[in-house]
């Protein structure tokens, strides 16, 4: 998904050429696009290639550096395919470069920097919990069967749904096929539950499906690809009575590929992700000491 989308943006426009410290003459917003886009422009891959600076944000950790949030918009000559997808690069005015290593945590700055969480994100379908009218929001991206999300997600859940005035929590599915492909005909089937009528209640998904325990009752295997088992689990769990064709509906489909564009458009590649009131929560945990 987010991986394999960066993955092809690097080998066939070459981002590679963009990613190394070098000296840009520069010091406005305009030139940063200028340059990038110039680059774009100059690879004999690209047909048409423009980026944009969406956002700017001066770095507490370097003092004369900015992380610049960009949009990069391709279209390849290769069978005419169009690339649209956000990167990031940090500048000081003259130089230019794809990221930061903290020597002494190895960390990645750039591992930390994300988009602002936009408000037509906020749907009625992503709200399980709270109103728009709760005074903090929390969006939450996740995958039922990610071992971290398992020991996030369900205490962080029950912490937030006790006071639904206080939060308003929406979530979003992030299945991790190459990792956990079982979750992806388990997000199909939550979303073909609620398209039905149905009212699943998320935390059986964490708690009850049991990936981790292969005597359990409920188990689905992390690496499991037997939709039929996986469905009929779910089913028992939930106490749906879903097929696999419901599963493969138009509008299932839609709502998976929703999902996946807010993920992309918000840089986010793992779960649990979290969003308190529209800023990335590196914490996790903000939600806690809000007053």
């Amino acid at each position: 998904m987010m991986s394999s989308m960066s993955k092809l943006l690097k080998k066939t426009i070459l981002l590679s050429s963009l990613c190394g410290v070098g000296a840009f003459a520069a010091d406005k917003t305009t030139l940063v696009e200028e340059y990038l886009t110039n680059q774009l422009q100059n690879n004999p891959a690209v047909k048409e290639g423009k980026a944009k600076v969406i956002d700017d944000k001066p770095l507490k950790q370097i003092p004369g550096w900015d992380a610049y949030i960009i949009d990069i918009d391709v279209t390849l000559k290769h069978a005419n395919k169009h690339i649209h997808q956000k990167n990031i690069f940090f500048g000081n005015g003259r130089y230019l470069t794809a990221d930061f290593t903290d020597m002494r945590t190895g960390d990645s700055l750039k591992s930390k920097i994300k988009p602002k969480f936009d408000h037509s994100y906020y749907t009625p379908e992503h709200l399980i919990s709270g109103t728009p009218e709760s005074k903090y929001k929390v969006a939450l991206f996740s995958d039922p069967l990610c071992p971290f999300c398992r020991r996030y997600v369900p205490g962080a859940l029950k912490d937030m749904m006790k006071d639904p005035k206080k939060y308003a929590v929406y979530y979003y599915h992030l299945p991790l096929p190459r990792i956990h492909p079982a979750s992806v005909i388990l997000v199909k089937a939550m979303i073909a539950a609620e398209l039905k009528g149905y009212k699943p209640d998320i935390m059986k998904l964490y708690t009850l499906i049991q990936p981790d325990n292969p005597k359990g009752a409920n188990y689905v295997a992390y690496r499991e690809h037997n939709a039929k088992k996986i469905l009929k689990v779910f089913n028992k769990v939930m106490g749906t009575n879903l097929t696999l064709k419901d599963l493969e509906s138009p509008e299932v489909q839609k709502r998976m590929k929703e999902d996946e564009q807010i993920a992309m458009d918000l840089m986010v590649g793992g779960t649990p992700t979290v969003y308190f009131n529209d800023e990335y929560d590196k914490t996790k945990h903000r939600y806690k000491s809000a007053k």
